[in-house]
C-alpha cells in the first residue's frame, strides 16, 4: 500500500471523498479495515475520509492550534496506517484512532512543555445553531463571549480531566469506550469526569455563568442566553 493523502488547511476535505464511490461509502469500518489489510489503498483513504473531520477536531479541543491539530491528524492516521496489519479489532477502529490522537496529544504537550487551550466551539468551522434557526448577531457575540469564558476556565483542569470531557461531552463516546481509549478503569473515567465538570462549574459561576442549558454535545457546543445573563448546563 502507499501511504493515504491528506487534506489540507481549507477545513479537512479529503482527496478522497472525491474518489470514493458509493459503494464504499455504505462499507462498515470493519469491512475497510479488513480491505485495507489486504492492500486495499483505496478502503483506509475512505477511513480517513470518514474520520478526519473528528480526529482534527478532537486534537484542536486538545491543543487549540490549528497547525498541530492538523500535525497531530496527519500523524494518527499515518500510524494506523503503518499499524493497520496490527489491529486486531478488539476495539472499535474509530476508538484505537481516538486513543492514538489522545496519546500524541499528550507527547506533544509534554514534549512543548506548553499547555493546551481547549477550544469550546465547533472545530468544523461553523457555530452551532439551536433548533436549527439561523442565529443573530447577538448569538454569536454572546457564544463567542462564553467560548472564551469556558477556554478560560478549561485550563484549570488536568489533562486527564480535560481529555475525558472532550471526549465524552464534544465527541459522545461512552465511558466504556474511554476506559478503552486512556486505558484506565471505568470508575476511573467517571470519576476525572465528575471532578472536571466541577471545577469547571466553580470556574464558570465565579465569571457569572449559570444554568441550565446544554453546554455540549458530540456536534458541538450549544449556547443560549436568557435574560442577559449568560446560562450554561454542566450538570449530569
Amino acid at each position: 500500500m502507499t501511504e493515504p493523502r491528506y487534506a489540507q488547511a481549507d477545513g479537512l476535505k479529503s482527496t478522497a471523498a472525491n474518489r470514493a464511490g458509493p459503494l464504499a461509502m455504505q462499507r462498515t469500518d470493519e469491512e475497510l479495515v479488513a480491505l485495507s489489510i489486504g492492500g486495499d489503498d483505496a478502503s483506509f483513504n475512505q477511513l480517513v475520509t470518514r474520520w478526519e473531520r473528528s480526529i482534527y477536531a478532537l486534537a484542536f479541543r486538545m491543543l487549540g492550534r490549528e497547525e498541530d491539530a492538523r500535525e497531530i491528524c496527519q500523524e494518527t492516521f499515518l500510524r494506523a496506517f503503518r499499524g493497520i496489519k496490527g489491529f486486531k479489532g478488539q476495539a472499535k477502529f474509530s476508538s484505537w484512532l481516538y486513543r492514538i490522537a489522545v496519546n500524541l496529544c499528550r507527547d506533544w504537550m509534554r514534549r512543548e512543555r506548553r499547555s493546551s487551550m481547549v477550544i469550546p466551539l465547533d472545530a468544523e468551522g461553523e457555530p452551532p445553531q439551536l433548533d436549527g434557526s439561523l442565529d443573530t448577531a447577538e448569538d454569536v457575540a454572546v457564544r463567542r463571549d462564553l467560548g472564551r469564558v469556558i477556554t478560560e476556565a478549561m485550563t484549570a483542569l488536568s489533562e486527564e480531566q480535560r481529555s475525558t470531557i472532550v471526549l465524552k461531552e464534544y465527541h459522545g463516546l461512552t465511558f466504556r469506550e474511554i476506559a478503552d481509549i486512556q486505558g484506565c478503569p471505568l470508575s476511573t473515567v467517571k470519576t476525572r469526569l465528575y471532578q472536571g465538570l466541577s471545577i469547571l462549574r466553580q470556574r464558570l459561576q465565579r465569571s457569572g455563568v449559570q444554568g441550565p442549558v446544554p453546554v455540549s454535545g458530540p456536534r458541538g457546543t450549544a449556547w443560549m442566553a436568557r435574560g442577559g445573563r449568560r446560562v450554561v448546563n454542566l450538570d449530569r
